[in-house]
């Protein structure tokens, strides 16, 4: 298993920071978080950006984010798919294969499932077929939060085998797993190439339906049956890219370096029971 770390966890670091805490703490991968790299190119190059990487020894492995891709009205979804084709262009001159994309909040009005499913495959097939030349996979990522349109695994899931594209797959989050009420038997139904990203992390101790990005902690330090989760994703045959993404504001205020240490060696407790992290 290839061990990642997320922009979002030193949220208010530059890219640049992100990449040279990654290289200090030893992981050998991050996701990019989107914002700080516009922030990047505004006065560089990507070539510079890709010798960036190159000098740390750290690999690009995936863009956050696209956000709220589905519901839009006519004029912002052109923005949306004109983001995605800007990002998969990005991604494939830093050799970077993923951009995670996210389903948008319940539309005002409401939504029954059905209608969810069907506009969920529909933009992802469009998004899909713009990434498809640049060799980009899109990873789905499902939010456990009472607003969003797509909540589950077991809903995601199927989204994503109904879209059947061989560039769309999905995200695992542990945050959105638990605050959503995932079922843990849904971990066996999917197919572990279908799998892109796990997202690992941990929570406070609150009622499913208050969770919010901020309540996230460190893995090990809550109440989030990693366990459970990790064994599971072990009789899959999993085996990709697992990394830490914690959007907690305290967290942002500690040093970059000292922080990505500690989510290291806070990951690789709970990981390597189940898994041979690189």
């Amino acid at each position: 298993m290839l061990l990642g770390f997320n922009g979002a966890t030193t949220m208010r670091a530059s890219l640049p920071q992100d990449i040279a805490a990654a290289a200090e703490a030893g992981f050998k991968a991050l996701e990019i978080w989107a914002a700080k790299m516009d922030d990047y190119l505004t006065g560089h190059s990507v070539a510079e950006l890709k010798a960036l990487f190159a000098a740390h020894g750290v690999q690009p492995v995936s863009i956050n984010s696209i956000e709220f891709i589905t519901f839009r009205p006519p004029e912002e979804y052109q923005q949306i798919k004109a983001r995605c084709r800007q990002l998969c262009q990005l991604a494939q001159a830093l050799d970077c294969d993923k951009i995670v994309v996210v389903p948008s909040p319940i539309p005002e009005g409401g939504a029954t499932e059905e209608e969810i499913r069907a506009e969920s495959v529909r933009v992802l097939r469009q998004l899909a077929d713009i990434a498809k030349p640049y060799g980009v996979n899109l990873a789905f990522e499902f939010l456990g939060f009472p607003w969003c349109s797509v909540r589950t695994l077991g809903q995601c899931y199927d989204i994503v085998k109904e879209v059947n594209r061989s560039n769309v797959g999905l995200v695992i989050d542990t945050c959105h797993f638990y605050a959503g009420g995932s079922d843990l038997r849904d971990i066996e139904r999917v197919h572990a190439p279908k799998l892109l990203i796990f997202h690992i992390n941990d929570v406070e101790d609150r009622p499913k339906e208050t969770i919010e990005d901020a309540h996230r902690l460190l893995p090990g330090e809550g109440v989030i049956p990693l366990d459970d989760i990790l064994v599971r994703l072990s009789h899959i045959g999993y085996d990709g890219l697992c990394s830490i993404e914690l959007f907690r504001p305290d967290y942002w205020e500690r040093d970059p370096v000292e922080l990505a240490r500690a989510a290291r060696q806070a990951t690789l407790e709970v990981l390597e029971p189940y898994f041979r992290v690189e």
